[in-house]
């Protein structure tokens, strides 16, 4: 995964909302965090796994058949929408608290034990929110270490994605079709 250039392509798309919606010099960091906080639970919804009260825990995945002269076929991953709308908001973070988008290398990786029953799956979301909570904090507090806590952020996060069995690929390549809506939204007047 190419997070140098996703860190570039974010800090494009952020800076174009900005200047169209009139937002610059405004403190965007409690939007932001906020905004990851609800897409993460929108993550977490789309992934049902906690929903011991329903029979249907597993995630959603659409066969769309779009009707027509050139009707195609495709498939929709809600699961893989939501995480990476949550992305989105987590290199916008990184952006705004000046992390390095050439210091990628310690946002790598994340580690995770094989065969997680349900609540260490729980436990993987929970701590996400956690890091979340934790580069807020330091954001606050204006604590001169947003940078070390961001880091634990995108690596627990990462840990999420294999949870949820996404490849960097597929990440990538949803982050690039998600961006290229983002933009069009924007076009659109969104």
């Amino acid at each position: 995964m190419n997070l140098q250039k996703m860190f570039e392509m974010q800090k494009a798309l952020d800076e174009r909302i900005i200047k169209e919606k009139g937002l610059e010099g405004q403190d965007l960091l409690p939007n932001l965090i906020l905004a990851l906080q609800v897409e993460l639970a929108e993550c977490a919804n789309e992934w049902r796994g906690f929903k011991h009260w329903s029979n249907d825990r597993e995630p959603r995945i659409c066969v769309i058949d779009k009707k027509g002269q050139n009707a195609k076929e495709y498939y929709k991953n809600p699961l893989l929408e939501e995480y990476v709308d949550c992305l989105h908001f987590i290199l916008s973070i990184g952006n705004r608290i000046g992390y390095s988008n050439k210091n990628t290398k310690k946002l790598e990786g994340g580690t995770l034990r094989s065969n997680l029953d349900v609540a260490d799956q729980v436990g993987v979301f929970s701590d996400v929110f956690e890091a979340i909570a934790m580069v807020n904090e330091d954001i606050s507090l204006s604590r001169l270490g947003p940078k070390a806590s961001y880091a634990i952020l995108f690596r627990r996060f990462n840990s999420l994605g294999k949870m949820l069995g996404f490849t960097p690929e597929q990440i990538e390549a949803a982050y690039m079709d998600k961006n290229a809506v983002n933009h069009q939204r924007q076009q659109e007047g969104y």
